[in-house]
Order: C-alpha cells, then structure tokens, then sequence
C-alpha cells in the first residue's frame, strides 16, 4: 500500500537535480544531496513519514515539527496517499533540496 506513495515522491525527488542521492538505510531511505535534506520511512502498514531538514521554518499544517522523531530532521509530513503529496509537500521537498 505505500509503494505507490514512495514511487510518487522518488519521481519527483529524482527531478529537483542530477545530484540526489537515494541511500537505503535499515529503516528509511536517506535523501542526500551534498548532505541529508530529508528521508522517507515507513512508519506504519499505512503510512509513509516525510522527514525535511527545514531550519527556522515554523510548522504550519501538514508540516509537523519532527520532535522527537528523528534527529536528522526539523519537520516531518505524514502521507497515507499519493493525494497528500500535493504542491505543498513538494514545495517543502524543493525547499529542502535547495538548502541540502
């Protein structure tokens, strides 16, 4: 059930530049750049969590800050469905991959 979510945001990933790097991990898939921008882990049967490296930007909706969940990232997106992954959550992923 997330494969089709995952897919969805590999492809728009892999067009924001030549240099991203998709590093598997045990757990979650490391976005890197020069550094780590973001990751994506799937954190329930039903639902893929959006990690972004985002400093001084405050959360707002569906922008979370990542708390305690993950140290690598200062905001994390819950996705259940390709749908989620709207203009939004990728314009965070671009502002991510910008800053990485």
């Amino acid at each position: 059930a997330l494969k089709p979510i995952y897919d969805n945001l590999a492809k728009f990933i892999e067009g924001l530049g030549g240099d991203v790097e998709f590093a598997t991990k045990k757990s979650y898939v490391s976005l890197r750049r020069a550094k780590q921008f973001g990751l994506i882990q799937p954190s329930t049967s039903s639902r893929l969590d959006l990690g972004l490296t985002l400093k001084g930007l405050a959360p707002s909706g569906q922008l979370e800050a990542a708390g305690s969940w993950n140290a690598m990232c200062t905001h994390r997106i819950r996705l259940t469905s390709i749908a989620e992954v709207d203009a939004d959550v990728k314009a965070w992923l671009r502002k991510a991959y910008d800053a990485g």
